[in-house]
């Protein structure tokens, strides 16, 4: 992977920039704000997609498949962690000389003139900024944003508006997050993820610090989240609100129903506020707590902000739902760390009813999976009925010898509720052969395994017609 040089200085005008991997969530959408900002804007990836349709359709050109030629006349380079050092449009962009950015670097060049709110934590970003664009706009504000997902009723993970406002998903896996030049700060949470960037516990604290205390206007931080408890007693600011269900909690969350969209109330200066969302989830409930304590520290009335809150309906790859096939429903999320997986099945229980919770799970990252696969067998079996596990997804990392998908599945107290499948086609023929009218089926990973949704339901078309057929004729 890419160690790209945080420190160097953003020039003032980039001219034409190329994007390498431009059909991720959030490249696409700083990509699509440049195109609308004026700039001349080209990418490339190595897989066609959907997004790079998108980007297509409204003019900006995007090649398949890596390769010098695609550089072309480009000026600057925006790039990702992600991308491996013998990436030929990268090597090529530094024998010319060019200038290349990281993707948070071009994104702080987007937000440098505007009062910007980032989200921040090793979960529940995504949905929080979702929330508080949603909020935004409902209030009149129309907010600038770039999230890491669609947000699913805008149809869009990024957009220019008239406010003075411009909201992020801040990514804190490799310290960018630091960059920002940031009025108010949201941490949803600080798990000791991203240990192959920062190497301990203590270096990812320090950095959530670091990115707190340089908020020029606010901090709102979750009262319940053992690490965020740990960085709110060392922050400097003089300006901290807190969301959770703590006692204490400036923003708190109680008398929580989760019997599908969750309802709950917020508790703010003594005066309760019933709220109710689109999306399922008691953690959905304590994003939006955050989400509103964003707002109440804006300027706008609890109230209010609660009300507007009601109209966010989710984003893409969060509990996603694809299609249903003999009764038999195919949900996508992002989930790739045990709290996450927690939270997303936890949230599909309330609302199975009587069928059963499969979990498709991709494991994401060798030295995750390494050090994490006693968590994540433990939450999968706990939160599922049955798990198909496949082969780890490696992203930005070389395979550890003896690191694969089989990791997880072997520390399942019940072989029973787990199969590990290495190969994507037999999975989904496999699911297929388990499933039965009423379950949901959710695959899980930030890696590519949305990818093989198509393959669930044409699996699902094929093979579950047929077995009930044969269970019939017995």
């Amino acid at each position: 992977m890419i160690k790209p040089d945080l420190d160097i200085e953003i020039p003032e005008t980039l001219g034409a920039v190329h994007f390498v991997g431009i059909g991720g969530a959030g490249m696409s959408g700083i990509a699509r704000l440049f195109a609308a900002s004026g700039l001349t804007v080209t990418g490339s990836d190595r897989t066609d997609s959907k997004t790079a349709e998108k980007l297509r359709a409204i003019g900006i050109p995007v090649a398949v498949g890596h390769d010098a030629a695609n550089v072309g006349d480009a000026d600057t380079l925006v790039v990702t962690s992600a991308l491996w050092p013998d990436n030929p449009e990268y090597l090529l962009a530094k024998e010319r000389g060019l200038t290349v950015l990281h993707r948070s670097q071009a994104l702080a060049w987007l937000t440098n003139r505007r009062r910007l709110i980032a989200v921040a934590g090793a979960h529940g970003k995504t949905t929080s900024t979702g929330m508080i664009v949603t909020a935004l706009r409902e209030l009149d504000a129309e907010p600038s944003f770039v999230n890491g997902g669609v947000i699913s009723d805008l149809g869009t993970s990024s957009a220019l508006g008239d406010g003075e406002l411009f909201v992020v998903e801040a990514d804190e896996s490799d310290g960018s997050f630091l960059l920002y030049d940031t009025a108010v700060s949201l941490i949803t949470n600080v798990d000791p993820d991203h240990l192959d960037h920062y190497g301990s516990v203590e270096a990812v604290e320090d950095a959530f610090v670091r990115f707190a205390d340089a908020s020029s206007e606010l901090v709102v931080i979750s009262s319940d989240d053992a690490g965020a408890l740990r960085v709110s007693a060392r922050l400097a600011h003089e300006r901290v609100l807190t969301f959770g269900e703590a006692a204490d909690a400036d923003f708190r969350v109680h008398s929580v129903v989760t019997d599908g969209p969750v309802r709950f109330t917020i508790s703010h200066q003594g005066t309760d506020y019933p709220a109710e969302l689109r999306v399922p989830g008691r953690h959905n409930a304590l994003n939006a707590a955050g989400a509103v304590a964003v707002l109440v520290g804006l300027g706008f009335e609890t109230a209010a902000a609660v009300a507007a809150e009601g109209a966010f309906g989710g984003t893409g790859r969060r509990f996603e739902l694809h299609g249903t096939v003999g009764g038999v429903s195919v949900y996508d999320d992002y989930a790739h760390h045990p709290t996450e997986v927690d939270a997303a099945l936890t949230a599909a229980r309330t609302v199975v009813g009587e069928g059963r919770i499969i979990a498709v799970h991709q494991p994401h990252l060798y030295s995750r999976t390494q050090l994490m696969a006693g968590e994540f067998a433990e939450t999968l079996e706990r939160t599922a009925d049955y798990t198909i596990v496949l082969e780890v997804c490696g992203a930005r990392e070389d395979p550890i010898p003896g690191v694969t998908g089989a990791l997880v599945s072997e520390r399942f107290d019940d072989p029973a509720h787990v199969a590990y499948i290495d190969d994507w086609q037999r999975a989904a023929d496999h699911l297929a052969e388990v499933a039965r009218p009423g379950d949901f089926v959710v695959t899980l990973g930030c890696g590519d395994v949305n990818l093989i949704v198509p393959q669930l339901l044409d699996s699902l078309e094929r093979i579950r017609p047929a077995s009930e057929a044969d269970v019939a004729a017995g």
